[in-house]
This record gives structure tokens, sequence and C-alpha cells, in this order.
């Protein structure tokens, strides 16, 4: 004969077999969301972080933990050290994003174990043994685009042709303040070579900005093809990231999913 306590141990056993454990979670036992929620943003040459906020707030705004880095433009090492100390302080998968030289940066400093996925913005990622200079060996910058080195080693962009070459679809006004406050970069970096490149092991997403005067479009292009990047095209300068904020945002936000998904 069942005793009564025995009854009740098959009634719930019976229960929990209907319901399910209270816990579960969706199928295959994947997590709801896996997608990293950390993005650390890297400027390039003759620019400070501050030209990321239009994607900064993009990006915020989604839920996104966002942090720029500020390099000193002082040698590649430096600048990758700069963004090293950014990624130490994230607390889980991190999406590394680089606009222009910061591509370079992003290639050396990716290989860092918190990156995700890597994000190249109208930028440049040469491979181990290659310098940033090195990628315009078969397409070179376009005419408009003209450095000015001083005798101190560190150059900056011409100021007549500074718009034409850096910031074509901004206003005369923001492409005046970029013009007057940017940050001069030592142009040794410009012959200094990648000891890793994080984009031959990180799945990769690039912007291409259609009317970049910096970097020729078709090297953009030749590049997002080299490193397997998923590509988007997008309307702009040199300077994408400040004039279309919401697309190269809308990137990030795609390269976070798709990183989580290659991470399943």
């Amino acid at each position: 004969m069942i005793s009564r306590i025995q009854k009740l141990a098959i009634a719930a056993a019976a229960a929990a077999s209907v319901a399910g454990p209270a816990h579960a979670g969706p199928p295959s036992g994947k997590p709801v969301d896996q997608a990293p929620r950390n993005v650390v943003l890297v400027h390039g040459a003759f620019a400070d972080g501050s030209g990321w906020r239009g994607v900064y707030d993009e990006l915020t705004a989604r839920g996104y933990r966002v942090t720029v880095v500020q390099n000193p433009l002082t040698s590649l090492a430096d600048d990758v050290a700069a963004t090293s100390r950014v990624l130490a302080r994230q607390d889980g998968p991190t999406i590394l994003v680089g606009h222009s030289y910061g591509g370079t940066v992003i290639t050396e400093a990716g290989v860092d174990p918190k990156v995700a996925g890597l994000v190249y913005v109208s930028a440049l990622a040469p491979d181990v043994g290659e310098s940033t200079g090195d990628q315009f060996a078969e397409i070179p910058a376009p005419p408009g685009f003209v450095i000015e080195t001083g005798a101190d080693g560190f150059g900056f962009v011409n100021m007549e042709k500074f718009k034409l070459g850096f910031a074509g679809d901004t206003s005369d006004a923001d492409a005046a303040f970029l013009r007057d406050s940017q940050v001069p970069i030592n142009m040794a970096i410009f012959g200094e070579k990648v000891t890793h490149a994080a984009w031959r092991t990180k799945p990769s997403w690039a912007v291409v900005a259609t009317e970049d005067g910096a970097i020729d479009p078709k090297l953009l292009r030749h590049t997002a093809r080299r490193i397997g990047a998923v590509t988007t095209e997008v309307e702009g300068s040199h300077v994408v990231f400040l004039t279309q904020p919401k697309a190269v945002a809308d990137v990030i936000d795609e390269a976070a999913q798709g990183a989580a998904r290659k991470s399943q």
C-alpha cells in the first residue's frame, strides 16, 4: 500500500514534469542574450575622442556601456597601451572600434581576450609585419589630403585643404573647429609595423565612407575584403562617425549581435 507521503511525492514529480523547472531557459540551454554590452571607441590621427560623441549617445541610448580611448598619438606602442588600459576596465565581452589609423591600433590591441569583435570605421587594418603607411603602397591617399610635418616629426593636416581631405560633409563651422583642434601625430608611427593582427582570429565589420577624402574608398573596400569583414557602405566623408553617427552605431550594434551568434 502506498503511504500518504509517497502519494504526495508522486504528485509533485508529475506536476514538475508538466510545468518544467522554474528556472528553465530557452531551448538548447542558450542564454537569452550573449551580445557584448561593452563598446570601446578608438580615434585616429589628427583628432581626439570627442568626435565620437554622436556614436556614444546612440549606443548608450541602446543600453551599451561605452568608453572612449584618448590616444596620445606619440607611438603605436603608446596608443596600443592606452587602448589596452581601457580594455582592462571592461567587465566582459567588448566590441572594439577603430577609426582611420585607429584601425591599426585595434588590429594590434584587439587580441585581448575581452575583445569579441572588431569594427573598422573608414579604417586601416595592417597584417603582421605591415605598417600603417604600407597600406597606401598600391592605393595612395587622395590628392586633397595633405599632411605637413614639422621639424619635430609631428604632422598636421594642411589648414587650407583640411575640409576637402578630412571633413568634406561637415558644416564650415564644424570643419573649422576640427581643423583648429586637430591633434598632431608623430609621423614615425606610420612606419611602425604591427606584431599582431586581431582580425585574423576575431570577427570583423567595416564601414566604408563612400566620399572619404583621406583614405581612398577603393582602399577601404580592398581592406574590408582582405580581412573578411562584413561591410556596410555609408555616404559620408572621412569623419563619417561624426556626420552619420546612427549609421555607424547601427554597424556596431550589428557587430555585437553577430559576435554573440559566433560565440554560441
